[in-house]
């Protein structure tokens, strides 16, 4: 069966079509029907706060059970096995954050997603290339082509993940000068730092959503955790650009050493906004050599029909 009897079945054209439909009011449907982004910070914040009580709760639990009972051998080894294992879910769970995934099922859903992808995508190309027999070519390249797509089926989800935590890296890096700067501006009021970064907080979630929502958390984790220094840690894992871990290192060292939070911050906020001025400056200097190739590929072909084409029908006219 060839492409073109495939496309010339009118149950397959039918049936593609009223997929392609569905598609369109589905993003329509997401466009129109969009969520608020401070909704979804404040639910994902409360979340965390109950999900770091419920964690305080076990802790206590466990180490009353741990009093009582002593540890084997047996014991011990079952018990590394599962830090192995919670240290794999510990990275995974991680990976989601900085993507902007926060919920419980976040990491069941990216395990289905890593065992389902390559399945769907080889079962698709398998169907197509060795059963439909949809393109004429030789079996070592439909052997290759179904090797590649499985490939791409297995590391799909991990590009996914990091197009989207690029992207919200971008945006958490344009926004963390304003957020810098009102946080100067509650230290210079006399606020705490809890307080501080909850008022930064709910003052960026109009302008950032997604650098609102990591400072409350972030805020919440200074509240809960009796380590207030990893508090600031769990920030910067989350947000891995060079303005969070300048902001969690002066931090770390504001608590430890008591030096003054209002100037500290100041200087970080000046040396971010240059970074950002040079980083925009570098951009604009790289435009003229990106715009060389779709220069020559788009615009000169038709400037040059445009200027010789008359001529050249001139020369062919007077040539007949």
């Amino acid at each position: 069966m060839t492409i073109e009897h495939f496309l010339r079945d009118p149950d397959i054209l039918s049936s593609l079509c009223g997929l392609g439909a569905f598609a369109v009011v589905v993003l329509i449907w997401m466009a129109l029907v969009e969520g608020d982004p401070l909704t979804s910070r404040l639910k994902s914040i409360s979340e965390h706060r109950d999900e770091l009580s419920d964690d305080e709760q076990k802790k206590k639990k466990t180490s009353r059970r741990e009093t009582l009972v002593g540890k084997s051998a047996i014991k011990e080894l079952v018990q590394k096995l599962k830090l192995e294992q919670g240290k794999q879910s510990n990275e995974i769970r991680l990976k989601l954050a900085r993507a902007g995934f926060r919920s419980r099922e976040a990491v069941l859903v990216y395990l289905l997603m890593r065992l389902v992808s390559p399945i769907a995508i080889g079962f698709m190309a398998f169907s197509i290339l060795f059963v439909a027999h949809a393109f004429h070519i030789v079996m070592m390249t439909r052997v290759l082509v179904f090797v590649l797509l499985l490939i791409l089926g297995v590391a799909l989800p991990d590009l996914f993940l990091k197009n989207l935590s690029q992207k919200r890296g971008a945006i958490l890096r344009k926004a963390m000068p304003d957020a810098l700067d009102l946080l100067v501006i509650c230290a210079e009021a006399g606020l705490s730092l809890d307080s501080a970064l909850d008022r930064v907080s709910r003052e960026m979630g109009p302008s950032c959503a997604e650098l609102a929502e990591e400072i409350g958390l972030t805020g919440v984790e200074l509240g809960f955790l009796p380590n207030r220094s990893q508090a600031l840690q769990n920030f910067a894992d989350r947000v891995p650009i060079q303005g969070v871990l300048g902001l969690v290192n002066t931090l770390i060292q504001t608590e430890k050493y008591g030096t003054p939070l209002a100037q500290a911050l100041r200087v970080l906020s000046a040396e971010m906004r240059n970074d950002r001025i040079m980083a925009a400056e570098a951009k604009a200097a790289k435009l003229p050599a990106t715009l060389t190739v779709p220069m020559i590929l788009f615009i000169l072909p038709p400037l040059f029909v445009v200027l010789l084409g008359p001529a050249i029908l001139q020369v062919m006219k007077l040539m007949k």
